[in-house]
């Protein structure tokens, strides 16, 4: 049984908790602001901030940080690590307090200097009292770095949940006394945003005491690891977060050829962060495992296993998000339903939404799969490879976005980056062959074809499914709704696995060797 999937298994539970929690966020953002232009705004100037988290929390930061840290505990020891540490830790409270302090007056001096129309100006305004949001997540990706670096990975995936809890309570406990308007009302949300930044951070800080981290100002001026990490960071901040990027060009592209009436942000807006459930959960979590496991291999020059792990996780990532991305396509309109449609989020705001995550669903396997590959250039110390691939899709999704958007709104933002994503995975592939000189993925090769079949015969199920309940039962009442999606979704969840497990895909059988395995230990208590 892989011991990937069980270290990998752990934090996928944490984080599916916190993206269970951030999806009833994004349940209560819908019943709160609906899907039109004040929404828009507030997702907008929300992404920016929020784009931090992704490229230094998922991502850049950890990447070049963590490799570095271990090496600094396997050659100096664990002193020298956490002054390390400290180092960095003070190098990025200067540079985000310095960049902040600049973001916060030029966003001050333009809207003093310029009248712009509501939807901008709010946006503005708001992303004045969120931009600081990106000095907090830094250092909670900075502390979650360290627990990872030091085997811990279910806390440092829980500190989300923390971020969640308190950016729901800000919808219910805070918005209704913040104004008589939306509006209004909205800034209400903006401050729980801070908040729940500082709750996050504030989380992790006991167990990185428990390790023995005491934070203390280290000069990061001359600092051969803060050099090291900058050096590093920056290509790959642009490599491991080229869906976020891309998400956030698309936004603000939104924002310009939107409309009030005709919005284009919240419903594809909405629809990422559908897409970002299974991505979350499974891809970024192993994804979070991978990197300091290949970073050990790499500095101990065993490529041979190297390569398995790379192999062996690509495996089980097809094979999760394979059947969730037809899953999302087939059944989108009724999980948009399910999840999102009360309060101001009404039926026409279910179709567009549905309409993006259908064009959208079949990125999930590209992006996925672009964590794993780019966070093995990381491993061999190369962060820029993956930049240069991620700048030419980042221009591919741009043109695809400008062609698409006009006949098509959000669902040509959704092609736009699928298209994107799978160029980025094929060049990523083309180009981690060529550094390794062999990648040994016949068996992977193999399995494509049996994973292929079944995800179609998956979608197939869940289609033919779909039709005769909503033909025989439709969806009046909640209980309908939750199986209009559940019903097919199970269906084609046991379609998927039986043929599979037929097919002898490995990954399949290892992941039911771990299901079971657990099932055994729990029946006769053990751990």
């Amino acid at each position: 049984m892989s011991q990937m999937l069980k270290s990998s298994g752990a934090m996928a539970g944490a984080t599916m908790t916190s993206r269970l929690l951030g999806m009833v966020r994004e349940m209560a953002y819908a019943w709160f602001m609906g899907g039109g232009w004040v929404a828009g705004a507030f997702q907008v100037a929300f992404a920016i901030p929020n784009l931090f988290r992704r490229l230094l929390g998922e991502g850049a930061l950890t990447a070049a940080f963590i490799p570095l840290f271990k090496e600094k505990e396997r050659t100096a020891g664990e002193a020298e690590m956490w002054r390390a540490a400290n180092a960095v830790i003070s190098g990025l409270l200067a540079a985000a307090a310095a960049l902040i302090l600049l973001v916060l007056l030029g966003l001050s001096a333009t809207l003093a200097l310029h009248q712009f129309e509501p939807r901008v100006e709010l946006m503005l305004r708001l992303l004045r009292w969120m931009f600081p949001y990106m000095l907090l997540v830094c250092l909670a990706a900075v502390f979650m770095g360290m627990l990872n670096a030091r085997g811990h990975f279910f806390v440092p995936a829980m500190g989300a949940t923390m971020l969640n809890v308190v950016m729901i309570g800000s919808v219910f406990l805070l918005a209704p006394r913040w104004g008589t308007g939306l509006p209004q009302q909205i800034f209400a949300l903006a401050v729980g945003v801070l908040v729940a930044g500082l709750a996050q951070t504030a989380f992790q800080l006991p167990w990185l005491g428990q390790e023995g981290f005491r934070y203390h100002w280290v000069s990061p001026w001359r600092n051969e690891t803060v050099r090291e990490v900058l050096r590093r960071m920056v290509p790959g901040a642009i490599g491991v977060a080229a869906f976020q990027i891309n998400v956030v060009v698309v936004q603000n592209l939104g924002l310009v050829l939107g409309s009030a009436n005709e919005p284009i942000i919240a419903p594809f807006n909405y629809s990422v962060r559908l897409m970002e459930l299974p991505q979350g959960v499974f891809g970024i979590s192993l994804a979070t495992y991978l990197l300091p496991t290949l970073a050990g291999l790499a500095a101990e020059k065993n490529y041979p296993e190297f390569r398995a792990n790379l192999r062996q996780a690509a495996g089980h990532l097809l094979l999760v998000n394979l059947l969730a991305a037809a899953l999302l396509v087939v059944l989108a309109e009724p999980i948009i339903r399910l999840i999102y449609q009360r309060g101001k989020f009404g039926p026409a705001d279910t179709l567009e939404t549905a309409f993006a995550l259908q064009c959208l669903g079949a990125s999930l396997v590209g992006y996925s799969l672009v964590n794993i590959f780019a966070r093995a250039f990381y491993a061999l110390g190369d962060t820029r490879t993956p930049m240069k691939i991620s700048i030419v899709c980042l221009a591919v999704n741009l043109a695809f976005a400008l062609i698409l958007v006009f006949p098509l709104r959000q669902g040509g933002f959704g092609l736009a980056n699928t298209a994107s994503s799978s160029l980025n995975c094929g060049l990523l592939l083309f180009a981690l062959r060529k550094k390794l000189k062999i990648l040994e993925l016949a068996p992977l090769r193999a399995s494509l074809a049996p994973m292929a079949g079944a995800t179609l015969a998956a979608a197939a199920v869940a289609w033919i499914s779909l039709r005769f309940w909503s033909r025989h039962f439709g969806h009046a009442h909640l209980g309908f709704k939750i199986a209009e999606v559940f019903v097919p979704a199970t269906a084609a969840a046991l379609v998927y696995g039986a043929i599979t497990l037929a097919l002898k895909v490995p990954s399949a059988w290892e992941m039911l060797d771990l299901v079971v395995g657990r099932i055994g230990r729990s029946r006769t208590g053990g751990g």
